[in-house]
Order: structure tokens, then sequence, then C-alpha cells
């Protein structure tokens, strides 16, 4: 019984350490060598360095709005005044059944590069995609959200990898800031992510998008079922199935603003958990060898990260019964509980707190807090109907 408690222990926090710690590692030395080979590669030859010049394409921005009235005009004259030649961009905004002012300010608009669909029921985002999608005639379709900026030259940016034939879609990159202050809150974490997301790209293994930014090849967009969750993430890899390539495009900027409160973001942690689970059921195409790089990027960034609640559910039962006999399990079960006490301090830590022991506090009680939520969406998968419809986020 103890051999197979220390297996579980082990291999769960074996598990954590690799997804979090090993995988980046291995990741950065992987792309670093493709880039050397790149690099070498270009030196003999002289060619393949630079994308080919070409036109900008016509393009399309799709977004899909629920009760958004305290940003959507805003955001509408945002697009508006971005640099793209006006005659190559459209902008379709879809208001999926909304109950404020939301219809009546998108009507104001008599832009003719703006068209506002209005429907009358509440189905989903990802049922107002299928449909606006069907109206898109360009060939190049950017997504975002109605709370979400562009800088001025993002279309620019985000659509020029797009010179490159085998490029299927470009994800852009977001900065977070506070409501109240304006500043940047991009966080450690987020950071973390950034780097993977660009390394990835390199070695051909991206594995999503940034749903505030990213567009693809209009002509490879497929209807997902309506009650999918994590549109952006299932749209991208989408693509990738088709045998297209994924790029990370961080000059290509979008600005949103955080959750005002920790209620709304572990709400919004739970739903997408959910449609974590829930693409994982629907992307098996993914664990296949035939997938390259990307399968080991999927199994390693994505499938072992969504079950890391289950590996510290079961390395804190098995430390605690291991514990028990055992000095080893018995000094490493005082620093599982530290680690716990140190998140539950967090919660309750005031967000102005600052220095080294400050941003400490504040990883482990994201870390835990993300997780938690992560475990509360697996839960929600197995045990209710996935719905369709969507609940905005308070701003």
């Amino acid at each position: 019984m103890t051999t197979i408690l220390t297996t579980v222990f082990w291999l769960s926090v074996g598990a954590i350490l690799y997804t979090y710690t090993v995988y980046p590692v291995l990741l950065i030395l992987l792309s670093s060598l493709k880039q050397a080979i790149k690099d070498t590669k270009f030196v003999l030859s002289k060619q393949g360095r630079r994308k080919r010049e070409s036109e900008l394409p016509e393009v399309t921005v799709v977004i899909a709005a629920y009760n958004e009235e305290k940003c959507i005009k805003a955001r509408v004259e945002n697009l508006l005044a971005l640099n793209y030649p006006a005659e190559k961009l459209r902008i379709l905004i879809g208001s999926d059944g909304s109950t404020d002012k939301t219809n009546a300010l998108l009507s104001e608009f008599t832009d003719p590069r703006f068209e506002a669909v209005l429907f009358e029921q509440n189905r989903g985002k990802i049922n107002v995609l299928n449909d606006l999608l069907n109206q898109v005639k360009t060939p190049i379709t950017v997504f975002s959200d109605a709370n979400t900026f562009f800088q001025p030259d993002a279309i620019n940016k985000l659509v020029a990898d797009f010179r490159e034939p085998e490029i299927g879609g470009v994800c852009g990159e977001l900065e977070l800031v506070d409501a109240f202050s304006g500043n940047n809150k991009d966080s450690l974490y987020w950071k973390y992510e950034q780097v993977l997301k660009f390394h990835e790209s390199r070695i051909n293994a991206m594995l999503g998008a940034n749903g505030a930014i990213y567009a693809i090849r209009t002509e490879l967009y497929e209807p997902l079922p309506e009650n999918t969750i994590i549109d952006d993430f299932c749209v991208f890899m989408g693509v990738a199935r088709q045998g297209y390539r994924l790029t990370y495009n961080p000059e290509a900027r979008a600005i949103e603003e955080i959750a005002p409160n920790l209620s709304e973001e572990a709400s919004r942690r739970v739903r997408i958990g959910a449609g974590n689970y829930q693409a994982m059921s629907r992307l098996g195409w993914v664990l296949s060898p035939m997938a390259g790089t990307r399968c080991f990027a999927y199994i390693s960034h994505k499938i072992v990260r969504w079950f890391v609640p289950h590996f510290m559910l079961l390395a804190l039962v098995t430390n605690i019964m291991l514990a028990f006999g055992s000095p080893i399990y018995s000094v490493l079960m005082c620093g599982h509980a530290l680690f716990y006490l140190v998140y539950f301090y967090g919660l309750n830590m005031s967000e102005s707190k600052k220095g080294k022991l400050a941003a400490i506090i504040k990883l482990v009680t994201f870390f835990v807090s993300m997780n938690v939520s992560l475990g509360q969406g697996f839960i929600r998968f197995l045990t209710s109907k996935q719905s369709a419809t969507w609940k905005r986020t308070a701003r």
C-alpha cells in the first residue's frame, strides 16, 4: 500500500513540475534549435528570411455582443478609427438578444464600413459567430470582443503573417489594464504564458488564440456545435487541423480591462475550465503523433495542465497518508500545509501590498485559485449540460 501511495504522490508532484517548469525549458530549447537551423539556412541560401511584400487584404472584424451598452459605442468608434484602409475594412457586430441599450447604440452608426445584426433571441456567442461568418465575404476575418480596444495599427500587424500562404491563423497580443487606474495588470503568469505562446509559434505548435484579437483565413472557418464554450480555442485548432500554420504576432496589440472583482474572475475561470474539458473531448486528433510538435505541446501545455487540480488533490491526500510514521513525508506535509496557509492568507491580503514577499503570496494565491476554479470547471463539465448562452462579465 505504501508503495502505491508513494508512486501516486511522486507522479502527481512530477506532473505538476513537468507542465510548469520542465516543459517550458524543453520548449525553449526546441524553439532555439529550430531558429538556429533557420538562421543557418538563410546564411547559406540568402533566401526565405523575410516575408514577401503584398497589398493589405480585405478584412472583416467580427464581434458577438450581449448587453454591452457601457462599452459598445466606444468599441465601434475604436474600430472605425483604425488606420487600416477604409475601403478594405468591414465591421460586423451581432447583438445576441441584448436587453439593454446595446441595439439602440449600434443602430446609431451609419458608416458604410459598419453593419449590425440584431438577433432577437439570446442563443450564445458561438451561434452568433456561426451566423455572422456566413455573411463574411472578405478573405480574412478578425475576431474580437466588445470590451477590447485595438491599437491603431493592430489589424495591419495582425494580417502581416498572411503574406505566407501556409499561415492560416494569427493571434495578437492582449494587454490587461485595471478599470480604475488604467495601469497595466499583466501578471507574472500572463507573461509566462506569452513566452510559451511565442516559442510554440516558432515550432508550429500553437494551441489556441486569445479571443480578444486573432484572425483566420475566412475559408478555413468551421462552424462549431451550438454548446461550444471556448470558441477561440476551437476555431483556431480547427484551422490547424486543416494543415495550416498558426502564428503569434505580439506587435498586433489590444487592450482590455480585467474583471472588477475576484468573484467575477472566478466565475469566468470556472466557465473556461468547463470549456477546456469540453474541447479536450472533441480534439482527439491532436493526440496523434501525426500532429507533430503540436501533439507534444498539447499534452505538455494543455492536457497535463488541465489535470493539475487532480494532481494537487492526489498529492495532498497521499502526503497526509504517508506522513504518519515517515519523517520525510512529515516534513513535506508541513510544506504542504504552509503552501495552503499562504493561499488562504493571500485571499484576504490587500492588493496594495508590495515587495517580494507579497509577490510570492500573490503568486501562490493566484496559482491555487486558478486550479480551484479549473477543478470546479471539471465538475461542471461532468455534471451539467453545457449551455451556449452567456453571462457578461461586469465592467
